[in-house]
């Protein structure tokens, strides 16, 4: 999981893009990286199926996205 929010960070950081917060890279079962607009979660498979976030956005509205050209 450090790995992957390793991968992230360094990734959005060359187009200079830096997080405003990271939180849960030290035990790593949950990590949270802040980007203001957007929110990385990064969960170990038991964490996910435990907190079961996608359920609190079950009636939120869909905003459809358009495609870049």
């Amino acid at each position: 999981m450090r790995a992957i929010a390793d991968f992230i960070e360094e990734s959005l950081k060359s187009l200079g893009i830096r997080p405003t917060r990271i939180e849960g890279a030290e035990n790593a079962h949950w990590i949270l990286m802040d980007y203001g607009d957007v929110i990385v979660h990064i969960f170990e498979e038991q964490t996910r199926a435990y907190y079961e976030l996608e359920k609190f956005w079950l009636d939120a509205p869909r905003i459809p996205l358009e495609k870049e050209r």
